[in-house]
């Protein structure tokens, strides 16, 4: 009896007291919100959200003030508002362990498909702050709170070290060229890998007398030709790292073909070409058969579905077909995806969908039906580092984070380093079964 007293006590600490947003800049100046709650205890919880540029059209709503005498019309004065009163007034007086019912109340708290009211990100904001609030209530690392004690494996790092599209105007039409360290042991030897290449891309550049100022995402923009160049300055810096591409590190890309996709076209205008779906995707098929590429995320248009069937027809086993702008982190459109075969994979953002219980249903979904599932930073980024733990609570197998380059993309690698740390014996590294939906791998050694 006394015990269970002292149990009732010691969770009725956990009640939330307090909620409070506040404006931040995020990695490209703009405004972002923080949001801090507060239990009875003390304890706080805090989090930021991020803001992406290449955005597609069924993501939830991010609200901004629209107000162009403050911050071009960025601000976030109304969604900070939302968070100080209608959501605090709401919430305020719950148990912050209760992650999944307040989620719902915030969802029904808005009452929109998208959002919109509210705002994904005050949404966001107090549902990761609401996390960070009980792990620290509970004395326990984020990834263990959120996955309990089967999370344990570090995803591997999908590194953008080339920027282009919305990311960097002027050097390619796709997106992000990404090194992929298939061959490390552990996460810690798969991060030297992918910093050596980094820096041996940037002598490959300099050596050619190639722009090395970075991207939105800590990625090189040099200006090129054509996407194919680009392949080649990486396999270039793979192999002047001492690394062999193919074996120990692979490619992946994002062409992010909604943003070039015009009148049922496919418009790459640096190498003056318009391309049908199926035209698209035999250009895939020859960099796939030319190069070590394992994974291309969005290399169709986000209503593309039909294009998106024969991809998958014609390249689902050999690489994985990431879904990104095209499943917007939304069940509903996942579920048509699964049912259609689609694609094998989805790119997973917490503020796409605005809550932390709709993110992890979406990545529970993928994988129950064999997809595999990538946690993925924004290109306006903060130094919040909870995309790392949701990595390892949902046991994804992969990450995105941009570039081994600038702080708010490094301080999810380097979380993930001091988890690898933390977990000890108890830690595992994926390697190539990161992938295990492709055929192509499984003979690989």
């Amino acid at each position: 009896m006394v015990t269970s007293q002292i149990l009732k006590m010691r969770l009725e600490m956990a009640t939330i007291e307090d909620i409070k947003a506040r404006q931040i800049l995020d990695s490209r100046g703009n405004p972002t919100i923080e949001v801090e709650v507060v239990l009875v205890d003390g304890t706080i919880g805090v989090a930021s959200v991020p803001s992406g540029a290449s955005t597609g059209k069924y993501e939830a709503v991010e609200l901004r003030d629209n107000d162009k005498s403050r911050y071009n019309g960025l601000g976030i004065l109304k969604a900070i508002s939302n968070v100080n009163n209608d959501i605090a007034s709401t919430i305020v007086g719950m148990s912050a362990l209760e992650q999944a019912v307040i989620d719902h109340k915030l969802v029904e708290l808005d009452g929109t498909a998208n959002k919109a009211r509210l705002g994904a990100n005050a949404i966001l904001g107090v549902s990761l702050a609401l996390a960070q609030a009980g792990s620290n209530f509970l004395g326990i690392p984020l990834y263990r709170y959120l996955g309990g004690a089967e999370a344990n494996l570090l995803p591997i790092p999908m590194l953008n070290i080339l920027n282009g599209g919305k990311h960097a105007l002027g050097s390619t039409d796709f997106q992000e060229f990404m090194i992929v360290p298939l061959g490390a042991a552990n996460f810690a030897q798969a991060m030297q890998m992918s910093s050596e290449v980094y820096h041996c891309l940037y002598k490959v550049l300099r050596d050619k007398g190639l722009n090395t100022n970075v991207g939105d995402e800590g990625g090189f923009a040099p200006r090129l030709s054509c996407n194919k160049e680009a392949v080649e300055l990486i396999l270039a810096a793979i192999d002047l790292a001492g690394y062999k591409a193919g074996e120990d590190l692979f490619l992946a890309l994002d062409p992010a073909a909604s943003s070039f996709y015009q009148d049922g076209k496919y418009v790459l205008s640096r190498e003056g070409v318009a391309l049908s779906s199926v035209e698209m995707i035999d250009y895939y098929v020859k960099l796939v058969s030319d190069y070590p590429i394992i994974s291309i995320e969005d290399g169709l248009a986000e209503d593309d579905w039909a294009g998106w069937l024969l991809l998958t027809a014609r390249l689902g086993r050999e690489i994985q077909l990431v879904g990104d702008d095209l499943y917007a982190t939304n069940i509903e459109r996942l579920e048509k995806g699964i049912a259609q075969k689609a694609s094998n994979s989805i790119l997973v953002k917490p503020n796409q969908i605005g809550t932390l219980s709709e993110t992890l249903a979406v990545v529970k979904r993928a994988q129950t039906a064999g997809w595999t599932t990538i946690i993925s930073h924004r290109s306006g980024e903060t130094e919040d580092t909870t995309i790392a733990d949701l990595a390892v609570a949902t046991n994804a197998g992969l990450i995105k984070s941009g570039a081994p380059c600038r702080s708010e993309r490094l301080a999810k690698y380097n979380r993930l380093l001091k988890i690898e740390e933390e977990l000890g014996t108890a830690v595992r590294y994926p390697g190539k079964a990161a992938l295990y939906n492709l055929e192509r791998l499984k003979s690989w050694k």
